[in-house]
């Protein structure tokens, strides 16, 4: 007996994105399995964010097709069969499995912790604010930040805040989490509290695509790592492939600086 066919959770097909006349993604194919953490890597304005973007519709692709559990995202084939413009509810369906960790927090100063969590669950999801509030304490102590639950964002350090930006996205159920930079807006002390964050829910089956410049950590979690440059996906593959040992020139070139500063880094070896 054949074996199933498993749909990836999130699929990419001939993927392009313009801004104006600056082409910033091409051709872009990528499947995501579920319980995967997959990296994008590549130097500044390579395009990893404006992928991470077009996977649930905050950047409307140009070109290709996105789909979440086979369901096309963000547009519709018309009869002659033309992509055509989804109306927003449909859009809301279709990337509901999907939740997204901001670079800079992005919290309401205003609320208190537990309000921020609470929010997307009373005004999106419908929630009675008693139901709300069970949620997002738990998702505030999968990210150990209950004790703060009643402080407002300015009274938390970077890393906490990011940590309730996390519990936000957990709390509304997703199977899949984008995380943009999760570390770029923190003070270096303050990065492991996110990292072991982001290790927790890896264990516990997250699927996750993280955009990062923590080498050492996306060779760590991840279960593959894509290398991006000019909007096209130069190589994907294991983190011993694309990190420790990657054949492939232009990633040797952008890994070296890490290297110099990861003396004794199994990959300095590799590409002495």
């Amino acid at each position: 007996m054949n074996a199933p066919v498993t749909v990836p959770i999130v699929s990419l097909r001939g993927v392009g994105k313009s801004f104006g006349p600056q082409r910033v993604l091409s051709d872009i194919d990528l499947d995501i399995r579920k319980g995967e953490v997959l990296s994008l890597i590549g130097p500044s304005g390579s395009g990893k964010t404006t992928l991470l973007r077009c996977m649930n519709f905050l950047e409307a692709y140009d070109e290709g097709e996105v789909r979440i559990r086979g369901a096309l995202l963000g547009y519709r084939r018309n009869a002659a069969g033309a992509l055509a413009r989804e109306s927003e509810r449909v859009v809301a369906e279709v990337r509901a499995p999907v939740a997204m960790v901001f670079q800079q927090f992005n919290l309401w100063p205003h609320m208190t912790v537990l309000a921020n969590v609470m929010a997307p669950l009373t005004l999106a999801k419908g929630l009675r604010a008693d139901q709300a509030r069970a949620v997002a304490g738990e998702a505030l102590a999968r990210v150990g930040m209950s004790a703060k639950a009643d402080a407002r964002p300015p009274q938390l350090s970077g890393g906490q805040q990011q940590r309730v930006g996390i519990a936000r996205a957990l709390a509304v159920g997703p199977e899949v989490m984008l995380l943009d930079e999760p570390t770029s807006a923190l003070d270096p002390e303050l990065v492991d509290e996110v990292l072991e964050v982001i290790k927790s829910l890896s264990r516990g089956g997250m699927t996750m695509i993280m955009v990062t410049h923590e080498m050492s950590f996306a060779a760590e979690v991840s279960d593959r790592i894509v290398f991006m440059e000019k909007g096209r996906i130069v190589t994907i593959g294991t983190p011993r492939e694309v990190i420790h040992a990657p054949a492939h020139p232009r990633i040797q070139a952008f890994l070296q600086p890490w290297i110099r500063r990861s003396l004794g880094h199994p990959a300095a070896g590799a590409l002495a």
